[in-house]
């Protein structure tokens, strides 16, 4: 029998590791400092010191009062970050009675139709002092705006607002698929939301680089990173070509992380794309702002790794995971709930979830000092294999002509699915092995709760926004959506004539329409 061991990206692992296996390995060129470059060691001199990552539940269900009652459960658990998921019907731009909506309203997210369900959203929430994260893509724009919104409906002026949209249409097309528009028309709202922000919401972080879809379409950590980088570089050139100074949005780029099992592996992954994107920066676009260089970042621990077979097993993997992001130096995190596999988390498991991060950042230890796997033989060889693999992919994604041009021929999505189908194959032959699913297996079951969307939910929300179209200024809103319109067929930028018909009640619905007009819908 073999005893060969490989990470998840295929990386071969020797027995035990030595001085030897870093010959010619200098430390202050390859670590430097905690808070200095390269930034191996972390974006921030004390990291966890003087205060733990945020701590940021994702959620979002039904309505917005349901969920807005869920956001005021985990903020009195101590969760210190929002982070809001939205039904496929707001992320694919349909209003809630269009009839693409049919069995989909409130189902894997909240449903957002208006600036009226906004407020209801956020009621009570001290948006000066929270910060929101949205996984929003297609219609990023208009959730950004419906905060804006609300904020300045309670007083808060935009400049005190803080928050990250996710905003990376990129990974939509290679491993998601809520995309809209075609990239091109999605890069050019994406590029209108960096200079709107640094003109009006100068704290808020207008894009989540995500590699956490990527890695869930089946990619490999090294691909995850090597994908996600590759499109970070496409935004980062588009908004340049666009005729933004660098050091003017690159502040605010942040990224999206998967934490998934091999644990070295993902410590490693995290160290090495800091050390890729302060080089990137530096070398590639010529940066000279310090911030614009720091790879910034939000974890989620895997949700494809969760097994509805012995779910209280997720807890265990969810632990791991996000003691991985930590000693990876994460900025922000998210714990699944142990039942998402089986539907979506119940409070019992949220707060299970949240009460993991809590034990590792006051119990664990692991806090008090910054970066305590540096120097270790076996993690900065791997840092540096993951580095070296990474590059050849962006390389070779370069030599295509870059992200967009990849994308359209369908480069990453065939990698992807090459490695999912050997991760798919290895689970079922046996040679990876995943704890009561093809080993350690139990005959029955234990019956779960389950937390379930009541189906009458949608039918009052389909009439929540007919009621509303009904008693709005139609002939403002009317005014308004040509504005958009007129902004869409010429090179102003979008948000401003978007927030002016969103102010007048115009639905997501509508607005969403307005640019399907213009730009058309990408079909793969």
């Amino acid at each position: 029998m073999s005893d060969e061991r490989r990470t998840d990206s295929g990386i071969e692992i020797a027995p035990v590791y030595t001085h030897e296996d870093l010959d010619g390995w200098d430390p202050h060129v390859k670590l430097g400092r905690p808070g200095h470059p390269p930034y191996t060691r972390g974006v921030y001199e004390t990291m966890y010191r003087t205060r733990p990552w945020t701590m940021r539940q994702y959620s979002g269900f039904g309505t917005a009062a349901e969920t807005n009652r869920r956001f005021h459960f985990l903020l009195e658990a101590g969760q210190t970050g929002l982070s809001c998921a939205f039904d496929l019907p707001t992320q694919m731009g349909y209003d809630s009675d269009h009839p693409r909506a049919a069995g989909e309203v409130g189902k894997v997210g909240v449903a957002i139709d208006s600036l009226e369900d906004m407020e209801v959203l956020l009621a009570g929430i001290p948006l000066d002092r929270v910060t929101t994260s949205m996984t929003i893509n297609a219609t990023a724009a208009i959730l950004l705006l419906l905060y804006e919104l609300v904020a300045e409906q309670q007083g808060v002026r935009p400049e005190q607002l803080g928050g990250t949209i996710q905003n990376d249409l990129l990974k939509e097309y290679v491993a998601r698929g809520t995309y809209i528009y075609p990239p091109r028309p999605s890069m050019r709202i994406i590029t209108d939301i960096f200079a709107y922000c640094r003109q009006r919401i100068p704290r808020w972080n207008t894009i989540s680089i995500s590699g956490y879809h990527i890695r869930e379409a089946g990619a490999t950590a090294v691909q995850e990173l090597a994908f996600t980088l590759s499109n970070a570089i496409a935004y980062v050139q588009a908004a340049v070509d666009a005729g933004l100074e660098v050091d003017e949005f690159a502040p605010r780029l942040s990224f999206f992380w998967n934490g998934h099992n091999n644990f070295f592996e993902e410590v490693a992954k995290f160290r090495a794309g800091r050390r890729m994107w302060y080089r990137i920066m530096t070398e590639r676009f010529d940066a000279r702002d310090e911030r614009s260089k720091l790879l910034r970042f939000h974890t989620q621990t895997a949700g494809s790794m969760l097994t509805a077979q012995q779910p209280e097993n997720n807890v265990v993997r969810t632990t791991l995971q996000a003691l991985a992001a930590v000693l990876g130096g994460t900025q922000s995190l998210h714990t699944n709930g142990f039942d998402e596999a089986l539907g979506l988390p119940t409070e019992r498991a949220a707060k299970i979830a949240l009460r993991t991060q809590q034990i590792i950042a006051f119990e664990s230890g692991v806090v008090d000092t910054v970066d305590p796997l540096a120097g270790s033989y076996f993690v900065e060889w791997l840092t540096d294999r993951v580095e070296e693999e990474a590059w050849r992919y962006i390389d070779k994604i370069d030599g295509l002509g870059g992200a967009v041009a990849a994308i359209e021929a369908g480069y990453m999505q065939e990698e992807i699915e090459r490695a999912a189908f050997e991760w798919t194959k290895a689970v079922d032959d046996g040679s990876k092995v995943i704890v009561g699913v093809n080993r350690f297996t139990e005959p029955e079951a234990e019956p779960a709760e389950v937390l379930t969307v009541d189906p009458e939910l949608e039918r009052r929300q389909a009439q929540r926004v007919r009621d509303l179209r009904a008693r709005r200024d139609q002939d403002a809103v009317r005014a308004a959506l040509e504005d958009v319109r007129a902004a869409a067929r010429g090179t102003q930028n979008l948000l401003p004539p978007m927030r002016e018909a969103l102010r007048r009640y115009a639905t997501l619905g509508e607005v969403s329409d307005v640019l399907r007009d213009e730009f058309g819908v990408y079909q793969p």
